[in-house]
């Protein structure tokens, strides 16, 4: 299920997540974007860098899209740039 980060705290997340930072004016954000559509059995919480740039500060993101797989509240992997569905399953199936 994909949803627009709406302040949630990510350590109080429970399960498996994929935070994507990204931008609306970022191209590869946008192609990762349909890969994310694709992927089943996870949480996602994509968040807009220009909406939330205390946030992208916090996480220091310096380059987007820029991707934090979550689970149980804990960051377990931090992912740059666009990856294609086959690679983006491998990557949560290493933290399952």
């Amino acid at each position: 299920m994909i949803k627009q980060y709406e302040g949630e705290k990510f350590e109080d997340l429970k399960g498996l997540y994929l935070i994507d930072f990204y931008a609306d004016w970022c191209g590869p954000c946008k192609m990762l974007g349909f890969v994310l559509e694709q992927l089943e059995g996870i949480n996602i919480l994509k968040i807009n860098v220009d909406e939330n740039e205390e946030l992208a500060k916090q996480y220091k993101v310096m380059s987007i899209p820029y991707l934090l797989l979550i689970k149980d509240g804990k960051v377990e992997k931090e992912l740059l740039g666009f990856r294609s569905k086959d690679d983006l399953e491998e990557e949560i199936k290493s933290i399952m």
